[in-house]
């Protein structure tokens, strides 16, 4: 018979979280600015598969069997951890898992999930896939779990999110600190951990401060999303929040540098983000008692600490041979990003009326399903083939590529340029964010 006190399981879903079997609050001792403050993290990583969203998982699924659901297939859009928790249940109830996620995602989160026994279909979408963006994760998730015999979980969406930390993250924190708590501080992604718990520590004590932290736009923290991205999140809630702030990518590296040398925390990126957020957020007093969640480990970001840390890996570093094409091809998409070459929307409608030509790179059947009435439609794949008709014959001309969230865009400017065409820009944001700041869709 399973004993959480003993450790012993008759099953892995009885190693599931919870009141009576929660994950480890460690106090952090060393890098805590504080003298009064007593600052908690909550060790997400002893949940069974590794993560917080081990609960998210295990929830949905609980929700989709007890409403009675019928599938044999499942699909989720997911940044890595959703995923390897609905995989490794899948395998525990005879399911099987396909993952629509981004090649931004780190190759060893890809690999692990390829590990765990799930399909991927990988995408060139956002690090974490993106609310509204028709050509990514997001979208064909939804495709495929239309299919007879398959069903998408959502966890964008699907209240279970959120019910799954009412039901155990925030109990365990409230349990744990024996009501003690006065500040509970997540990172936010889906916001699912945040509003969950939130509600459920409210409900014990509104006074405690709900708080939470997001990235700067433009990040490098898988799992987490910037205050733009948030903003089309359903489970975001920030009337209900007492708090929020902006960690950038330096602050959260270092950090999570510090967790792992200096208190022996074997903390990831968004660990190091949450907790550098609390530290600008909670007040040095007397009586305060912070909970902070530490979503995972570190093991899943290799290729992460390879591009923020590049000493750690000395012998790559030094090694007398060119970088892959990949990874050069990363790094000039990754600089084109930041350049000047990259424009606001208002600065598209500018330049479009000053007479350049707005490319609109998504596929035929996104074009018609809307567009700026100026733009022409050249998908992405005829100027990779170099086949593209519509092209301006004169390579002086300006032209400015826009689609659906901009990483299309980008890769055309890139392969615009490459055939000659001299002044290449590309819209921020694409379409999403062109109907979010209510451009016009005719411009002249």
């Amino acid at each position: 018979m399973s004993d959480p006190t003993q450790r012993v399981y008759d099953s892995i879903l009885d190693m599931l979280s919870g009141p009576e079997n929660p994950t480890p609050l460690l106090r952090l001792n060393r890098v805590s600015p504080f003298k009064h403050a007593k600052v908690y993290a909550k060790l997400e990583w002893y949940n069974p598969f590794g993560a917080v969203k081990d609960r998210v998982a295990a929830n949905l699924l609980r929700d989709a069997e007890e409403r009675g659901q019928e599938f044999e297939n499942l699909v989720e859009p997911t940044s890595g951890n959703t995923g390897m928790g609905l995989a490794m249940l899948s395998n525990a109830k005879g399911y099987k898992f396909t993952a629509t996620l981004s090649l931004a995602i780190p190759a060893e989160k890809r690999a692990a999930l390829r590990a765990f026994g799930a399909n991927l279909v990988e995408l060139s979408d956002e690090l974490c896939p993106m609310p509204g963006a028709p050509e990514g994760a997001m979208a064909r998730a939804t495709q495929m779990g239309s299919q007879s015999g398959w069903h998408q979980l959502n966890q964008y969406k699907n209240p279970a999110n959120p019910d799954a930390h009412f039901r155990t993250t925030g109990p365990e924190i409230w349990k744990q600190t024996q009501g003690t708590i006065t500040h509970f501080v997540a990172g936010l992604g889906t916001c699912g951990t945040i509003t969950g718990s939130g509600r459920f520590l409210k409900s014990q004590n509104p006074g405690i401060k709900v708080l939470g932290v997001h990235p700067a736009e433009g990040h490098d923290i898988p799992g987490v999303r910037s205050l733009r991205q948030l903003k089309l999140a359903d489970f975001f809630k920030p009337e209900e929040y007492d708090g929020l702030v902006e960690i950038d990518n330096k602050e959260a590296y270092a950090l999570c540098r510090r967790l792992n040398q200096e208190e022996s925390v074997i903390a990831g990126p968004s660990s190091g983000m949450a907790l550098a957020g609390a530290f600008k957020l909670i007040p040095d007093e007397p009586g305060v008692v912070a909970v902070v969640i530490f979503p995972d480990n570190a093991f899943k970001y290799t290729s992460s600490f390879r591009k923020h840390w590049p000493e750690l890996f000395p012998a790559q570093a030094a090694a007398p041979v060119a970088s892959p094409a990949s990874d050069i091809l990363n790094a000039v998409q990754r600089h084109a990003e930041n350049s000047p070459d990259v424009i606001s929307p208002a600065d598209t409608v500018e330049l479009v009326r000053q007479g350049a030509v707005l490319l609109d790179v998504r596929t035929v059947k996104e074009y018609e399903d809307g567009h700026i009435e100026e733009a022409l439609n050249v998908p992405l794949a005829s100027i990779t083939e170099g086949s593209a008709q519509g092209l301006p014959a004169d390579r002086s001309q300006t032209i400015v590529t826009i689609c659906g969230i901009g990483k299309r865009s980008l890769s055309a400017l890139l392969l615009l340029k490459a055939q000659g065409y001299e002044k290449v820009k590309s819209s921020r944001g694409g379409m999403l964010l062109w109907n979010e700041e209510k451009h016009p869709l005719k411009i002249t």
